[in-house]
């Protein structure tokens, strides 16, 4: 039967509801803290961005920020919302001072929408003005105001302070995870010399700039000393190690363009266009950037982004009456860059050998990768090892961050998946016995391994993290020794050959539940031996206890539970302090009498077996 269409089917919502019922327009996605996409992230993220602006503008170089469990606080100390002003600013859509580049001229937040966004979905949003003596204070649930006081005198320094709790109906039992927000806090700071972030009781400040946050994201020193070039609107940190692929973090008006944008595509063709005019030779493009970090920051007076999350950006312009960026950035690169290298020799004659040798590697397995190539797209059309998704990370849907493709082993796990998994967004990738320890290799391998080699071409990931085609990949394996082994392999070949993929938090472990709790009434699904305890008071009168010893074992009906929106993931995280080639060496190098030690010194008996 055909839904009638009529006056009735046509509705208008106000604000609120409009976020609220259409969140990924606004902040991505929901997500529950796991990913650093998520959009409790966001809505943290919009707060600070104002008060970033603030400091932007030359007003109050202190920002403190306070997460307590679910409920975060921000307090800056520039000038004050206008107290007249301050619930059409935090309650009416296209409301701000941001439209107004004489007040905000490189701004982050231009919509006047982001601060809305955390209103509408948060549980309660408390906000504050403070300006010459006085202060106003708003609250409100959900987007709808609860509590608007007369103002007030105070001795409290101007600035603003929100407080807000994002909206458990939304967000379900989400979580902050600590790493993500410091290293947000991290990138605040280093792009933003001379301001300081209280986190937590913890002071974030940076004297050196990019090339603090460049050596935050190195494991290990580069070939050579970092090149720092900058200028009022553009700043570079730059070197070249030893790991493959290409690293880049790029930031428009101290906004983490984790997608790049057009800045980060002129950045890459300056970059070979002045190696290749230096040198006076014409390198390929892709070994003048193997094994390149960097670091670039470019301000935009008002930027265009291709979403609100601000995460790729679309401006060509440096501003209405500006130069191309394009132009703008290769000009100013050329020039730096060719006099760097003439007055610094000694880096000129490592980044050559480095350009060489990486020559010489991507002519040696020039002719294994197009026979790889070939083999993969026959896997494609012939071979079942990978059954897609409809939509991919690389495409412009709102919905790109949902995004996932699970990788199991075995034909019952991926069975299970498969058949209980959102053919919309999730992909299932089934590897075929455990695979090849890769510590060690050379990246001929991930050519000459079948498996390896369809894994790469499934995830189009062989010219880097632009094509990459799932935001989250996703190692789904049994919860036994086989099962962790697996999970160690697979992490091993993703930090050997690919460590951006890891660095930037695409890579999860799937949390499966390990027993299932249930009486006549309920069932509890439980991922530990705690919450199995819990489960069985809460269900009383001896309730079924299952024991789930694989993926397998958990039916397509009960599978759909944990890979759905109750999804457990678990994020594969790289610390300031691991160092990925010792980390390896000890992990999966050859048995060593300090990995021997490590064993017995961690040695505990499981109850898997004592059962066994």
């Amino acid at each position: 039967m055909t839904a009638s269409y009529s006056e009735d089917s046509i509705k208008t919502l106000d604000w609120r509801e409009h976020i609220r019922k259409r969140p990924g327009m606004y902040i991505g996605k929901l997500g529950d803290g796991s990913s650093q996409d998520d959009g409790i992230y966001v809505l943290l993220k919009e707060v600070v961005d104002n008060s970033l602006d603030e400091f932007m503008m030359g007003f109050g170089k202190n920002i403190d920020v306070n997460i307590h469990d679910k409920e975060v606080t921000i307090r800056d100390y520039g000038r004050g919302i206008p107290l007249g002003k301050l619930v059409d600013v935090s309650s009416k859509m296209n409301t701000g001072a941001k439209y107004d580049s004489k007040v905000f001229k490189k701004s982050v937040g231009l919509n006047g929408v982001g601060i809305k966004a955390a209103n509408a979905l948060s549980r309660s949003f408390d906000i504050a003005s403070i300006r010459e003596g006085e202060r106003k204070f708003v609250s409100f649930s959900r987007g709808k105001l609860e509590e608007d006081r007369a103002i007030e005198a105070t001795d409290e320094k101007n600035g603003v302070c929100v407080k807000f709790v994002p909206d458990e109906k939304l967000f379900g039992n989400y979580h902050y995870l600590m790493d993500y927000v410091e290293s947000m806090i991290r990138n605040y700071v280093y792009l933003n010399a001379g301001l300081v972030i209280n986190f937590n009781g913890n002071r974030f400040y940076s004297k050196n700039g990019l090339l603090d946050l460049l050596n935050e994201n190195m494991s290990q020193p580069g070939l050579y000393e970092p090149i720092h070039l900058k200028n009022g609107d553009i700043e570079i940190a730059l070197t070249h190690g030893n790991q493959y692929g290409e690293e880049y973090y790029s930031f428009v008006n101290g906004q983490h363009t984790t997608q790049g944008g057009t800045h980060l595509l002129a950045f890459r063709e300056a970059l070979v266009k002045s190696v290749r005019e230096f040198y006076k030779k014409d390198f390929d493009a892709s070994d003048i950037r193997a094994s390149i970090i960097a670091v670039f920051s470019i301000k935009v007076e008002e930027p265009i982004f291709e979403s609100q999350t601000k995460t790729k950006l679309g401006s060509r312009d440096m501003g209405p009456k500006g130069p191309s960026i394009r132009n703008h950035i290769i000009d100013f690169f050329k020039k730096e860059f060719d006099d760097y290298l003439h007055m610094n020799t000694g880096t000129a004659e490592i980044l050559l050998k480095k350009i060489l040798d990486s020559e010489k590697e991507r002519k040696a397995i020039s002719g294994i990768k197009k026979l790889a190539r070939d083999r993969a797209k026959k896997a494609s059309l012939h071979n079942k090892k990978l059954r897609d998704c409809r939509l991919h990370y690389n495409t412009k849907d709102n919905n790109r961050l949902e995004t996932t493709i699970f990788i199991t082993e075995g034909d019952s796990a991926s069975g299970s998946i498969t058949k209980s998994r959102n053919v919309e967004t999730q992909a299932v990738f089934s590897l075929k016995g455990k695979p090849l320890n890769t510590f060690g290799l050379t990246k001929k391998i991930v050519y000459e391994n079948e498996e390896f080699n369809l894994l790469q071409s499934a995830l189009n990931i062989e010219d880097g993290l632009d094509g990459l085609r799932y935001n989250n990949v996703v190692i789904a394996t049994d919860a036994d020794v086989d099962g962790m082994h697996i999970r160690l392999l697979l992490i091993t070949f993703f930090l050997q050959f690919f460590p951006e993929l890891v660095k930037r938090r695409h890579l999860y472990i799937l949390q499966t539940p390990l027993f299932r709790v249930r009486n006549k009434k309920k069932t509890i699904y439980c991922y530990s031996e705690e919450e199995k305890e819990k489960a069985k008071q809460k269900l009383g009168q001896n309730p079924e206890i299952t024991r789930f010893k694989g993926l397998g074992e958990i039916s397509p009906g009960e599978f759909k539970h944990f890979i759905g929106k109750k999804i457990r993931l678990e994020p594969v995280l790289l610390k300031k302090d691991d160092v990925i080639s010792d980390f390896l060496r000890f992990y999966m190098g050859k048995n060593t009498p300090e990995r021997q030690d490590f064993i017995i010194d961690n040695l505990r008996v499981e109850e898997d077996l004592i059962e066994a």
